[in-house]
């Protein structure tokens, strides 16, 4: 791209809130500008009823947040998309980049520059997981897959973080270019620390507590295993979902040895990371994980941080390292064999040193936001 330009990159997203969809998103902000003259302007969901003032998040990049008002997901969509549609009319762009059909579908309908869709989920397959309702209001489904249908066909360019997507997309017909650009890893923040004695031994997990997650199969697994193990869950969870896992530590008798802490900044994250043996990514086998994929970012930062992984042997995990060499594999939704990997683990300590050194290699090989962000710079100057 030649001159200095003007870009757009929104995400029905609030930032304030502690999750891997934040830390993309600003990673890929400081990428899109770093070493040009050009500028962004970052467009995400107000945590406040009212418009926040627009600030300068990171030198050329500017952050709006409108309000996403109502009582419901579908309210709060339409009085974003009319938000950023009276935004939209106030100022002009080069080029558009946005992450899913909620902001989207009226960026396309404007239809003026060039549009980038970055899929990293589809509401078509998610939202069931969130609103079970869902499954049986036809309509809505088929509403929203045809919204997901013309942003596709719409867009000049797909980006996706795993293989898999890529060709799910492609059994949906889509003909656009895609480019993958998987996840990268913070690796000055994520570093490797001396393990903690032991015992007791002390599991963590980080991320969302959405049912795809796997966080209910690691705590069936910590019932399995000896008194002298401990799990520390820390994340985004709704209060249905809270309220469930509180309601199965307490039905396994495991309050003494389960915590389930609140959604932290990395920076706050990293020291329970140190504090841990291992990591659990228990990915459960269902059409989020297997068809439509995903790139776990907790799976690369324990791997960053020098902490063997223990996670679910599905594609999309396989596309990350190899088993035995970067972390150990289950069987999907296998609690027994993910008890005997935990605790396989646990007794070989030189296993435990050669994961953590290759991981913590493979991370900085393949998987930096360093990385991500040339391939991303790279995909931007295709115009």
């Amino acid at each position: 791209m030649a001159g200095a330009l003007k870009f757009l990159y929104s995400s029905f997203d609030d930032l304030t809130q502690s999750k891997g969809a934040s830390i993309h998103i600003q990673a890929f902000c400081r990428s899109i500008v770093a070493g040009t003259e050009h500028h962004l302007d970052l467009v995400t969901v107000s945590p406040t009823p009212e418009p926040m003032p627009p600030y300068r998040l990171y030198p050329q990049v500017t952050h709006i947040q409108l309000p996403a008002l109502g009582k419901n997901l579908i309210d709060r969509v339409l009085s974003f998309r009319e938000n950023l549609r009276l935004w939209l009319g106030q100022n002009t762009y080069d080029v558009i980049h946005f992450r899913s059909i909620w902001e989207g579908l009226p960026l396309v309908r404007a239809g003026a520059c060039r549009l980038i869709y970055e899929v990293n989920g589809l509401p078509s397959i998610e939202l069931k997981y969130r609103y079970p309702d869902l499954l049986d209001d036809r309509d809505l489904l088929a509403k929203i897959r045809s919204q997901e249908n013309f942003c596709l066909q719409r867009a000049n360019l797909i980006l996706t973080p795993s293989p898999v997507t890529e060709a799910y997309l492609r059994s949906r017909g889509v003909t656009t270019p895609i480019q993958v650009i998987p996840n990268g890893v913070d690796t000055e923040l994520f570093v490797p620390h001396p393990p903690p004695p032991t015992p007791p031994t002390q599991i963590l997990y980080f991320g969302t507590f959405a049912p795809w997650q796997g966080l209910e199969l690691a705590i069936r697994a910590l019932a399995q295993l000896p008194p002298t193990f401990y799990l520390k869950a820390i994340g985004q969870g709704t209060k249905t979902q809270r309220r469930n896992l509180q309601k199965l530590i307490h039905k396994l008798d495991l309050e003494h040895r389960c915590q389930l802490l609140p959604p932290m900044p990395q920076t706050q994250l990293v020291p329970y990371l140190h504090q841990s043996h291992l990591v659990v990514a228990p990915l459960t086998l269902c059409d989020r994980n297997l068809v439509q994929g995903c790139c776990p970012l907790k799976v690369l930062e324990a791997m960053a941080g020098g902490v063997p992984v223990v996670t679910t042997d599905l594609p999309v995990v396989r596309h990350l390292g190899i088993d035995r060499q970067h972390f150990l594999l289950t069987r999907p939704n296998s609690v027994e064999d993910m008890v005997a990997k935990i605790q396989e683990l646990d007794r070989d300590p030189h296993l435990r040193h050669q994961l953590s050194i290759h991981a913590r290699q493979h991370i900085l090989d393949n998987f930096t936001w360093q990385k991500a962000g040339t391939a991303l710079q790279q995909a931007y100057a295709q115009w």
